[in-house]
């Protein structure tokens, strides 16, 4: 066993393309599975870029591994390139498109899932620049997007892990943010817990009908904005939109009681 994993640590290109040849033309299970051992840490490292060692890291591993035997059936040894040249954009390409199609848990416009992930780098890029938090507005300046969608992609980020009550869900027109425990309170022995669920109480009546709904589904009994609006009759993008606007108007309301 010890000599078989020496010999395969010491792979060469054409070793590769001969397992491969021989899975592909005699069904050789053995030589897919030294194959799939030669490449396994790659798999893992790919998957990594991605889950950042998150909770879904295995799950990015197993489709990694999945891409992995479908380059192994497709690939053609007969043209002169290396089969990590045709693996890894393979493997990269079926972590992506799970992550864009799996992990979401409501329905988010592929403009919204690209804007995303450049935030944060234009966030950082901005502070150094402007040495203070840079405005929605500048942000969607730099990121050659509207307002809307900036403030779409930070709210839909939400969806992509449960998050928790600390975790900010929203950013002001001054760069600022606010958590569930700002405007929500928790019900906690803590003294200041307790008096921001007394202001909540206090400053909910300004809200309508239906935005009270919104904040009821959606943080106090924890559904999705799918989900709240298969429950209120409103689509999905309504429902982001209400959440946003109740959401601003208490965070209004409760600076100014403070």
């Amino acid at each position: 066993m010890e000599k078989q994993s020496s010999i395969d640590k010491g792979l060469t290109p054409d070793d590769i393309n001969a397992l491969i040849r021989s899975h592909q033309e005699e069904g050789d299970q053995e030589a897919q599975t030294r194959i799939v051992e030669h490449y396994q840490k790659l798999i893992e490292s790919l998957a990594y870029r991605y889950s950042k060692g998150k909770s879904h890291h295995e799950d990015l591993v197993q489709v990694g591994m999945v891409g992995l035997l479908g380059a192994i059936n497709r690939f053609d040894a007969s043209f002169d390139r290396r089969f990590e040249a045709f693996l890894v954009p393979t493997v990269v390409g079926e972590i992506k498109r799970y992550l864009r199609d799996k992990t979401w848990s409501v329905h988010v416009p592929r403009r919204i899932k690209e804007i995303g992930p450049k935030i944060k780098n234009a966030n950082d890029e901005l502070t150094n620049r402007l040495e203070r938090s840079p405005k929605i507005s500048e942000i969607a300046e730099h990121l050659e997007v509207s307002e809307e969608d900036v403030l779409e992609a930070m709210e839909m980020g939400q969806s992509y892990n449960a998050l928790s009550v600390d975790h900010s869900i929203e950013a002001d027109k001054d760069g600022s943010t606010v958590t569930l425990l700002d405007v929500m309170g928790q019900s906690d022995d803590n003294y200041d817990l307790s008096e921001k669920r007394l202001i909540l109480e206090k400053v909910l009546p300004i809200l309508s009908e239906r935005e009270r709904e919104i904040i009821q589904f959606t943080f106090m009994e924890g559904l999705s904005q799918k989900e709240t609006g298969e429950r209120v009759g409103l689509s999905q993008m309504h429902v982001s939109r209400l959440q946003r606007t109740a959401i601003n108007k208490l965070r209004q309301a409760v600076s100014k009681d403070e």
